[in-house]
């Protein structure tokens, strides 16, 4: 029997060797602000500057109506997934995944929840790919208006090789500096996007009445808000990933700081939603663009600051979304497949993880359109998913809008434009 125990301390030892270098379970030290900031990086993404154009589909009371029941359906689904947590005496749900095993066994919950949770996360990646660019060069037109146009296709390329460097940090409390600044950027440009155009005052002739042409038009459009919408208030993916980096005891379980980090996320995050939506769809109407900071055009500084801020909020929220990603794929190699962990190994995979959502991102540009696709597609049922007849609904009728929507722009559209 001896040789047996042996064996079983090695395989012990090997998976704890594992466990320690797999980016999710390797530091367990973080405090409740860092919970705080994760959730905000995570959810005050670009999906915010959206809000104003989403609220030109739905409408002054759908519009209000669809923002508050979203706030407090995915608080609710957020507070029920960190009670979740270590709901099983003696285990943590480390991972999205772990909870649908926990849930539904360990086949069936791995094939319901690892597709959608990558859908999640290498689309809001590539979605911030074309964001960071896009934003990039509104900052370079807008500071220097004389100067050559730079194609978008290059700015996504500048954005992409910061990942290629950031990538490389080990784990979620190694990006916590980034995630940070990203949280305090934020915060920021959503307060530029609603000032800004408050003290600039209404438009003259503003039209608060639906632009379609068509009623098919106006239907389709209302989804697309929707999924829009979905996309802003989703970070749910990578909660129980964030609460893994807790300490945690039977006398101190990690749901306490996790909860206490959560609410004053979503404090944050209804601070900069709501006067977002609700001004910026106040002061322009329909003509609002499906990113309100290129709506925007004085003062000038301000616009650059606003752009130079959303690219560094979404620089802290790709690394916030890859994480999971890469301790998936490194789980994946190490343990399935039996790779040594080494530096190598990471710097290939990441690398070519980055490099994928580059590509990507440089040959569908087309932000508004990609939100309300993903938004419904995949980020829906995973952060309304506790709502089951929101989530379905959310999941059918969301991406029909932004596919709609990505074949009507891909028309006009040159590839690696």
């Amino acid at each position: 029997m001896a040789p047996n125990n042996n064996m079983s301390q090695e395989e012990e030892a090997r998976q704890k060797a594992i466990d320690d270098w797999l980016p999710i379970t390797s530091s367990r030290n973080a405090k409740w602000w860092y919970s705080a900031f994760h959730n905000v990086t995570a959810m005050v993404g670009a999906g915010v500057l959206s809000l104003p154009y989403a609220m030109s589909h739905l409408g002054w009371g759908p519009g209000i109506a669809v923002l508050i029941i979203s706030w407090v359906v995915t608080l609710y689904t957020l507070w029920q997934m960190v009670e979740m947590h270590e709901m099983v005496p003696g285990k943590r749900f480390d991972r999205y995944h772990e909870l649908g095993q926990g849930a539904f066994g360990d086949k069936l919950g791995l094939w319901i929840v690892v597709p959608q949770q990558v859908i999640v996360e290498v689309s809001t990646n590539i979605i911030y790919m074309v964001t960071g660019g896009k934003s990039f060069k509104k900052a370079h037109e807008v500071i220097c208006p004389s100067c050559k146009e730079i194609k978008t296709s290059y700015w996504i390329m500048i954005f992409a090789a910061i990942h290629f460097v950031l990538s490389h940090l080990p784990n979620f409390n190694s990006i916590s500096v980034v995630s940070l600044a990203a949280a305090v950027m934020s915060l920021s440009y959503s307060t530029i996007a609603w000032v800004v155009p408050l003290e600039k005052g209404v438009e003259p002739d503003v039209d608060y009445s639906y632009n379609a042409k068509s009623t098919t038009d106006a239907m389709f459009n209302f989804f697309t808000a929707l999924g829009d919408v979905a996309f802003a208030y989703a970070g749910h993916n990578v909660v129980l990933e964030i609460q893994a980096t807790i300490p945690s005891t039977p006398e101190k379980p990690s749901k306490g700081p996790m909860w206490k980090g959560v609410v004053v996320a979503y404090i944050i995050v209804a601070i900069c939603y709501f006067p977002v939506a609700l001004v910026g769809y106040y002061i322009f109407g329909n003509t609002v663009e499906d990113n309100i900071l290129l709506t925007l055009e004085k003062p000038i500084w301000i616009v650059a600051a606003a752009n130079l801020f959303v690219v560094v909020h979404v620089i802290g929220s790709y690394q916030i979304f890859a994480m999971p990603v890469f301790d998936m794929i490194e789980t994946f190699l190490v343990k399935q497949l039996k790779f040594t962990p080494s530096f190598m190994l990471r710097l290939v995979t990441r690398s070519l993880y980055v490099a994928f959502t580059m590509i990507v991102a440089i040959s569908v540009p087309f932000f508004g359109s990609l939100m309300g696709f993903f938004g419904g597609f995949a980020l829906a049922p995973t952060s309304y998913y506790f709502c089951i007849v929101l989530g379905v609904l959310l999941m059918i009728l969301a991406p029909i809008g932004g596919l709609r929507s990505i074949i009507m722009s891909a028309k006009n559209y040159e590839f690696f434009s």
